[in-house]
């Protein structure tokens, strides 16, 4: 049986937009998930250089400065500890929800990353691509940061592009 967090999430299909949902389970407690998910010092070893203001309205902007991607949108979801939730896009883009739960799991807390995106992005690239950043994530919460796992990215993609409902 493969390791849970090697698992691939789920792609599903409603009308115009599709969403992806990765699960990840980390041996660490609540606290120390959600300061990864939104310390600036912890960001920049799992996501991108940037800052999260933690309030729904409060502005969320990351620069992923290699490729280009600057998200630069708002706090749509918030509960301390629990939930974050904002757009991974900028002004004049479509919106592309990117929503982090925390959930505990006996002395482990699970993690539900929900990605929603219009039908005409590649859903398969996007859910690839945070793939790789929680593969990030679990690395840097285990004190050992890694850079983008490339190698993650293009064996995740080519899984998702097979199970991509039309």
């Amino acid at each position: 049986m493969a390791d849970q967090n090697e698992a691939l999430g789920t792609i599903t299909k409603d009308q115009d937009r599709y969403t992806a949902v990765l699960t990840r389970v980390f041996d660490h407690d609540m606290v120390s998930v959600w300061a990864m998910l939104t310390d600036p010092a912890n960001l920049v070893n799992w996501l991108a250089p940037g800052s999260i203001e933690l309030n729904k309205g409060g502005a969320a902007k990351l620069d992923f400065g290699d490729s280009g991607i600057v998200i630069d949108s708002e706090v749509s979801a918030y509960s301390a500890g629990t939930l974050i939730e904002y757009s991974w896009s900028s002004p004049g883009e479509p919106t592309r929800p990117l929503r982090f739960e925390l959930t505990p799991s006996g002395e482990q807390t699970k993690l539900t990353l929900t990605l929603n995106v219009p039908s005409d992005d590649v859903v398969a690239r996007s859910a690839a691509g945070f793939e790789a950043h929680m593969m990030m994530l679990l690395a840097a919460i285990e004190g050992v940061p890694i850079k983008f796992p490339f190698e993650r990215f293009q064996e995740t993609r080519k899984s998702y592009d097979e199970i991509v409902p039309s």
